[in-house]
């Protein structure tokens, strides 16, 4: 608009120089009298200054337009300066507070916008290079906010791969938690059904002890203290547990003995089951020393016990390697391997004393037969240790056999056998 103005100024002088140049003359310039149109006439023909007149009026007309438009775009530059300063000042905060750590202090960001380029300077007075500038501002404006968004983009892509990453790490640390407690559950169910278990089996097993005392015969003491006599060598004459066996993968077998049989005691017990009539059995037959089969596979014991006196016998055995242990009187003399080993002891067979077993409960041999006493015959389905096989045998400790106990109750007499009472560590110790 400026340079409008200066062009018309301009065009105006050349016309007044030319109108000098071509006639000559000068402009004379005469009192005005009250009223009348200001102007200048500059000859004697009154046209021309009429016409120098409107000229005039025109171009004062339009000076006072430009005047007009340059003060209205004054005002719509400085509202236009204001406006863009305070998009600057907002584009350096929001450039502050995106470049910024979370943890920097607002002190730090109003220090650092003293620091930020002042990109709009100046407006030039000219109009043009002011709409030109104010172009330019615009595209630095929007080139920063571009630049802006850009790195919110990729603050909010890492702030997604952080949050992915820290709920993939609390979903892989519930659902260990959640591991774990299923464990602990499954590990309590056990605990508490093993202890269940183990407390049914002590009441039943103390129910069955006082029904076995309600049902005890009054002759004796208690329902252990009593003996089973076996006075000949006959085929018929016998006792008989009533429990039978599960299976077994151990057993300990301990009982009292009293016999003076010659040649041989017998077999003071014997097991049989479907198919293996000599599941376990304890026989000294003949000349030949004790022997304990498992499975019809024999060996020798360092026993002896035909001296017509009280003996504590016990006879360990497992099947890991088939090992044995036999005690007399709670001293350990022999031990050996490889006696059925690997074979577990069947269950739902028949345990007989006195006499050995072809089948299954009989067909008994009366050269095979047992001649004596014996008492306290109870098993268990483990390998007692050494020092509670010395409170039996000592009689310092009282311990029933798990699998099989002795009592009155469990134990029947066939062909002639008996059962009478006894106190047995009385009875030792008055043999001794």
């Amino acid at each position: 608009m400026l340079v409008l103005v200066v062009g018309l100024l301009y065009l105006l002088s050349g016309r007044t120089v030319r109108s000098q140049d071509a006639t000559g003359s000068r402009f004379v310039c005469n009192a005005i009298p009250p009223g009348a149109e200001p102007g200048c006439g500059y000859g004697p023909t009154g046209n021309r200054v009429q016409s120098s007149s409107t000229l005039e009026d025109e171009l004062r007309n339009t000076i006072i337009q430009l005047r007009e438009t340059i003060l209205q775009q004054k005002e719509t530059i400085v509202s236009h300066q204001g406006t863009i300063k305070e998009l600057n000042s907002k584009l350096v905060r929001c450039e502050a507070a995106a470049e910024s750590p979370p943890g920097k202090s607002r002190g730090q960001g109003s220090r650092r916008k003293e620091y930020v380029k002042n990109t709009m300077g100046d407006l030039p007075r000219d109009p043009g290079d002011t709409i030109d500038q104010l172009g330019k501002t615009m595209q630095t404006l929007k080139g920063r906010l571009e630049n802006l968004e850009v790195r919110w983009h990729k603050n909010a892509a890492h702030l997604r791969e952080l949050l992915r990453q820290r709920l993939g790490l609390l979903e892989s640390q519930l659902l260990r938690k959640v591991d774990d407690l299923e464990q602990e559950k499954s590990q309590l169910y056990n605990e508490t059904a093993a202890h269940r278990q183990r407390t049914e089996s002590a009441l039943n097993s103390l129910l069955e002890r006082i029904t076995e005392l309600e049902k005890s015969n009054n002759a004796f003491k208690s329902p252990e203290d009593f003996k089973v006599s076996l006075s000949l060598r006959t085929n018929y004459l016998y006792g008989r547990i009533k429990k039978s066996l599960p299976e077994m993968y151990a057993f300990t077998v301990c009982m009292w003995l009293k016999s003076s049989a010659i040649p041989g005691i017998g077999t003071p017990f014997s097991y049989g089951v479907p198919g293996q009539a000599n599941e376990i059995v304890l026989i000294e037959w003949g000349n030949n020393p004790i022997e304990l089969l498992v499975n019809d596979k024999v060996a020798q014991l360092p026993l002896s016990v035909s001296d017509g006196r009280w003996h504590h016998i016990c006879i360990t055995w497992t099947t890991r390697d088939g090992f044995w242990e036999a005690y007399q009187d709670g001293e350990r003399l022999g031990t050996g391997d490889n006696l059925a080993p690997w074979h577990p002891i069947k269950p739902g067979g028949v345990i007989i004393l006195g006499q050995e077993q072809d089948i299954v409960g009989g067909r008994f041999d009366a050269t095979q037969a047992f001649v004596g006493e014996l008492s306290q015959f109870n098993m268990w389905d483990r390998v007692l240790r050494p020092v509670d096989i010395m409170g039996l045998a000592n009689c310092s400790a009282y311990m029933p056999g798990n699998v099989v106990p002795w009592i009155d109750a469990n134990v029947e007499v066939f062909g002639g056998a008996s059962k009478a009472a006894l106190e047995i560590c009385e009875d030792r110790a008055f043999d001794s």
